[in-house]
């Protein structure tokens, strides 16, 4: 089914889900808050300073016009940065028609409000219907058809399974879960444990690090999510597992980039100015730990990233705590065997 879709976010995911929407067949306009961007890529049909070496197909149209990227589409897409996501919702609000359905495909809680993306939508545009798109899906692999898998969350089946139709294709696939506040959790906070995994490499830590940061930062947000209400098996999935490996182990990823200069003596603010893309990371780290003073959780991980980030802590002086904490068990929820009778014994005359 074609479909007209209004992509609202011009940076490099809203640009790779444009070229992937009209690959798809769909009619797409594509909408930048720069008049200069917005002309930049309708002269030009690139966008190097984002996706260097991608062509954007000339069936996009591309305006700075929100009004016009907005009128008569049957699909928005919200793409920009997750802390400009409330600013854009209440002017997207006038022009969006009853029943739209804006799909969130931007990262992040909102600190104060701890609000989820969809949540913002819901609120901020209320005549609509909020769905998510995430997964283990960076752009610069997306705009460039490399094979990709996401998931898409709604509150009905009907309209998942619609959005599932107009985003599949042969290099993209998709599935579909009901569990929005789970998928969401888990794209949101993969990008502070990215940070760390960055941290960890600029520091020249090895291969060891870097999986114990995976799986112990996957259990942070599987027990501040499940806490919530996000579903466990939402978590050992895409958006969770997934998407937490891809963003600490690549290169495309700005939260690892950042995390990287940090490691090696920069500041916030100045990797944050050298990786000149917004780092969800940074704005997610404070309020995860909102989250879990409210929900009475522990994450190690995620409150040494938080005293790196804000109170200048040495990144060598947050390893050294994390790893001297009191000695855990792995999992409290594994019992103990008790040892058979008689075993006990015999090990003891050993």
């Amino acid at each position: 089914m074609m479909a007209k879709f209004g992509v609202i976010g011009s940076g490099s995911w809203g640009t790779a889900l444009s070229i992937l929407l009209c690959e798809n067949g769909h009619q797409v306009t594509l909408w930048s808050f720069l008049e200069s961007e917005a002309e930049e890529i309708r002269t030009t049909r690139r966008y190097e300073s984002k996706l260097p070496g991608v062509v954007i197909p000339e069936q996009i149209g591309v305006t700075s016009d929100l009004g016009a990227a907005i009128a008569g589409k049957d699909v928005l897409v919200l793409v920009v940065p997750s802390s400009f996501v409330r600013e854009t919702a209440r002017k997207m609000r006038p022009y969006v028609a009853d029943r739209t359905v804006i799909v969130c495909a931007a990262k992040g809680i909102e600190e104060g409000t701890l609000d989820t993306m969809t949540d913002i939508v819901e609120e901020e545009i209320p005549q609509a219907t909020a769905a998510v798109l995430s997964g283990p899906s960076h752009a610069e692999e997306v705009a460039r058809s490399l094979p990709t898998t996401c998931v898409v969350g709604a509150r009905s089946e009907e309209t998942a399974r619609m959005l599932q139709g107009m985003f599949m294709s042969q290099c993209f696939r998709v599935y579909i879960s009901p569990d929005m506040l789970g998928i969401e959790l888990g794209g949101a906070l993969k990008n502070v444990i990215a940070l760390a995994a960055g941290i960890a490499d600029g520091m020249g830590y090895g291969d060891n690090a870097k999986a114990a940061l995976i799986t112990r930062g996957m259990a942070e947000i599987g027990r501040l999510g499940i806490k919530m209400g996000g579903k466990f098996e939402t978590f050992c999935g895409l958006t969770g597992i997934g998407d937490l490996i891809v963003t600490c182990a690549s290169m495309h990823s700005r939260n690892r980039r950042a995390g990287i200069l940090m490691g090696q003596g920069y500041s916030m603010e100045e990797a944050m100015k050298k990786v000149n893309m917004v780092v969800e990371g940074v704005y997610s780290a404070k309020a995860a730990m909102s989250l879990a003073e409210k929900y009475d959780v522990e994450l190690p991980i995620i409150e040494q990233v938080n005293k790196v980030l804000f109170e200048g802590k040495n990144p060598q002086e947050a390893v050294a705590d994390l790893m001297l904490r009191d000695s855990k068990v792995e999992n409290s929820l594994i019992p103990w065997q008790a040892a058979p009778e008689g075993a006990a014994a015999e090990r003891g005359t050993d």
